[in-house]
């Protein structure tokens, strides 16, 4: 500045920029990542001030041992047939994925983004509240819906935007909107989702009703004013509300650092906002259930919200759109030292003696050929870029309540001009 004095004795200052630890062709060392032993974190009462287990968003709630064994105070003690029921949903999101992957690959939709590594976050949750609880999904939580048992023909008519596209075609592939399911519209804006979910807790609790709200964001998202404004809201109004925080280390190409992950973890963004804040190994399917049903009698019982990070790893791309070989080590995923969600919660029911890898291998080719024959399906209907699937005057539905005049004005001359030109505006090619 011009007129100041030079301080001669000080070093000049200098901004810090985070570095990932691993670039393309690195050997991967997760020996930092700070793992304590399943079942060592104790569980407070739902009822405890939030300020009073500040401690549990430092550290890794988790049930599953390295011997497939549930361990500790946090426990479900799930019944088999519901272990079973999540193993199943958890393997059918990942055969959904894979299918719909190489369906992007064949050029017959625009985008698609896998949940690989991921699956325990969706799913296990959505086990753990109530189906008429409201869901608002970022875009890698399709396991709500199939957790949901939830068409699948109906998920892929979205992404393929064919005509039995309930959407008719006014959303991205993969932005599903299933108000029967309690479902939320996915929003490509990112963060938009958590001050809608706030909204409608509190909308809830003005009702007098008993339904709270569950929504999910990666760790990148947490620096969105949306995510802050949600927090603020939650905290002052103690909105029944339960704030997902996927943490799979990667926000695209840009690694957790640049989102606050060095300075210190993503659930004590709870601690300052003094909302209850939860730590939790996102690969193990018990842990992430566990955390979820104590947050959901937390706001059932109207003792406010409560902020979980999902502690996981994205083992793939971001989206078909991304080659993360471009930015980060390939032996990442594999290095991964929490492991495959899937396979521990498999080798947990083999624990308990509730299931064998024989009929683990049956349910995956069985999957498979449902997944297959729901495609077939689904493409009966068309496939993205293969003509006009829906008929044009159709751009004016599903968009206001009521359509406003202008809109029902440019509808009139759509029609007018192909009443004159003779075009079929609906035809479909």
């Amino acid at each position: 500045m011009a007129g100041v004095p030079p301080r001669a004795n000080l070093q000049p200052l200098a901004l810090h920029v985070p570095e990932p630890r691993f670039r393309p062709g690195d050997a991967v060392d997760f020996v930092d990542v700070d793992v304590p032993p399943a079942g060592s974190v104790r569980r407070p009462d739902i009822a405890d001030d939030a300020k009073s287990f500040t401690d549990l968003a430092y550290t890794l709630v988790r049930v599953l041992d390295d011997d497939g064994n549930a361990v500790g105070p946090w426990d479900p003690r799930l019944p088999p047939e519901l272990l079973r029921r999540m193993l199943r949903s958890m393997a059918l999101v990942r055969a959904f994925d894979e299918r719909m992957f190489r369906a992007q690959r064949q050029g017959k939709t625009s985008f698609y983004m896998k949940s690989l590594g991921e699956e325990a976050v969706a799913v296990a949750a959505t086990y753990a509240i109530d189906r008429d609880d409201m869901c608002f999904p970022s875009y890698r939580q399709q396991g709500i819906l199939i957790a949901r048992d939830w068409s699948i023909v109906d998920m892929m008519n979205q992404i393929y935007s064919n005509s039995a596209d309930r959407l008719q075609g006014k959303q991205l592939p993969i932005m599903y909107s299933v108000k029967d399911a309690s479902f939320f519209s996915i929003s490509g804006n990112l963060a938009t989702q958590y001050p809608q979910a706030v909204g409608w807790a509190m909308a809830s609790a003005a009702k007098g009703d008993t339904r709270i709200a569950a929504t999910w964001c990666g760790e990148g998202s947490t620096a969105e004013g949306d995510f802050h404004s949600a927090c603020t809201f939650a905290s002052v109004y103690r909105a029944p509300v339960i704030f997902n925080v996927v943490n799979n280390q990667w926000a695209i190409s840009s690694f957790s650092g640049f989102a606050g992950a060095e300075a210190t973890t993503f659930a004590a963004r709870a601690v300052g906002y003094g909302i209850a804040g939860l730590r939790v190994d996102g690969n193990d399917a018990l842990a992430v259930y566990a955390a979820t049903a104590w947050a959901a009698e937390r706001a059932r019982t109207n003792q406010g919200p409560t902020l979980i990070e999902h502690f996981t790893y994205r083992a793939e791309g971001h989206s078909t759109s991304d080659d993360p070989g471009q930015y980060r080590s390939a032996g990442e995923p594999n290095a991964w030292p929490l492991g495959d969600p899937v396979k521990r919660l498999k080798d947990h029911l083999i624990a308990l003696g509730e299931w064998d890898d024989d009929r683990h291998a049956a349910q995956d080719l069985e999957l498979a050929e449902y997944v297959k024959a729901a495609q077939k399906e689904a493409e009966k209907n068309g496939i993205l870029g293969h003509g006009l699937h829906q008929p044009l005057d159709t751009l004016f539905d599903g968009v206001f309540e009521e359509m406003p005049w202008h809109l029902r004005e440019q509808q009139a001359q759509m029609m007018a001009e192909e009443e004159t030109s003779g075009r079929p505006w609906d035809r479909k090619s």
